[in-house]
């Protein structure tokens, strides 16, 4: 008998570890570190396993109660939604559990047939040998699903789980229904019948969330490629207007000096009156913001009209001029989306309320950018990406600055609280 035993614990032991793999897999937002994660998903269910397995004698009522606890624990250590918790349980025991011992008694049917059921000590057992094999066998399937999902990014939805959840009662129902049978009244089933309960409900699901998840990464890359075209086209924007100010600057600079000439030699009030009108018109191309960055320079200066015609004051400090290592094209995603996010925000406040702060510069090893302003809001809702009614062409701003200042080491922040959205940047200068 203390061989079942010590095979009860390995199978504990591996149920469990399964449980770890597939949150791992597919919960992506832990509330704790994966060291404390680790601890309460494996040590803790592994007790309660245990001691409901050895101590208590629930009998079938065992599979539901550990079900619910299970998901339970996954929602302690995950902020992901209810959906993505019960759909992990119910992938982890229609793979490790249900594929695994399905194909275990699978295999024991055709090795040991009738004889695959013994009596020991009172107790009608499975051969070991077969609780050998569904180890053997759960081993596999904890490689397999770690090879197919390790690129996981879905969220699941609620259609998702309606269809996994009914394939997956469906599953179980025969599961049981089997296991009864075998360990009750002896009854051995035939091959079809573990095909039919074990294999081809898991392969459904398997199958189901692989698509889905195929399908939401290609939409994804495909919003990607929307999102660089974007970017590359506002990037060219920004060329051709840097273009446009040079130009502008060398004739401003030749009509300034004519304009004084002017001014001394004509005498009439009304030319002065006419000169003085003109220079006001003119000294608008030396009134933006100097960085040491052009391209930077040309976005402030846009983004400062913008933010006057819309009545919003706008603080800049910013110098760039020792910070040469982020492209050009990183610099208009992080600047271009952060000051149009902050004034589409100020737009929808009372004009007395409209204000932006910009500060940019080196800070010790590091590069940092804050981009604050006032905003309606004072929870912080970081799921919705945007308010525009387009959520697949807009919205991204945030995801597109996130990933330029990952792209050199970084990390970005936000944060709003007391009505005022605060976005920072922090970037280890090379």
């Amino acid at each position: 008998m203390w061989i079942y035993q010590c095979l009860d614990i390995i199978s504990t032991l591996t149920e469990v570890l399964g449980l770890y793999l597939v949150s791992t897999l597919f919960c992506k937002n832990p509330r704790f570190s994966t060291f404390i994660n680790k601890w309460i998903i494996i040590g803790g269910n592994f007790a309660l396993v245990y001691v409901l397995t050895w101590c208590t004698e629930l009998g079938a009522y065992k599979i539901p109660l550990l079900f619910i606890i299970s998901v339970i624990t996954l929602k302690i250590c995950y902020r992901d939604s209810i959906y993505c918790c019960i759909i992990s349980e119910e992938v982890r025991l229609m793979t490790v559990v249900l594929l695994s011992e399905g194909i275990g008694l699978l295999l024991g049917n055709y090795l040991y047939g009738e004889n695959m059921i013994l009596w020991i000590e009172g107790y009608s057992l499975l051969r070991w040998e077969i609780y050998i094999i569904t180890l053997v066998v759960r081993l596999f399937s904890f490689f397999a699903l770690y090879r197919i999902y390790r690129k996981f990014t879905n969220q699941f939805r609620v259609k998702d789980f309606l269809i996994i959840t009914i394939v997956f009662i469906i599953g179980m129902l025969s599961y049981l229904y089997g296991s009864v049978g075998h360990l009750n009244i002896h009854k051995v089933e035939d091959f079809i019948y573990y095909i039919i309960t074990s294999l081809l409900p898991t392969l459904f699901i398997l199958f189901f969330v692989y698509v889905q998840n195929t399908i939401h990464i290609r939409e994804q890359e495909q919003k990607d490629k929307m999102q660089i075209a974007q970017l590359e086209q506002q990037f060219a924007y920004y060329q051709e207007k840097l273009k446009d100010e040079e130009k502008v600057r060398s004739v401003y600079h030749d009509m300034k000096n004519h304009l004084l000439v002017l001014q001394r030699q004509i005498n009439s009030p009304e030319t002065a009156e006419m000169v003085e009108k003109i220079q006001s018109q003119v000294t608008v191309y030396e009134d933006y913001e100097h960085t040491g960055n052009d391209i930077l320079d040309i976005i402030l200066k846009e983004k400062s009209e913008k933010a006057r015609e819309k009545h919003i004051a706008l603080s800049v400090t910013a110098d760039l001029s020792d910070v040469d290592f982020i492209e050009p094209l990183d610099i208009s995603t992080i600047f271009g989306n952060g000051l149009d996010n902050a004034i589409e925000a100020s737009e929808k406040l009372p004009e007395e309320q409209r204000a932006i702060l910009v500060k940019a510069g080196k800070m010790q090893n590091f590069f940092s950018i804050l981009i604050e302003n006032n905003c309606l809001q004072s929870s912080n809702n970081t799921k919705k990406r945007t308010t525009k009614s387009d959520d697949f062409l807009h919205g991204f701003g945030i995801s597109n600055m996130k990933k330029a200042a990952e792209k050199y080491g970084g990390q970005l922040l936000t944060k709003c609280e007391n009505e005022k959205f605060i976005l920072k940047i922090l970037i280890s200068i090379p």
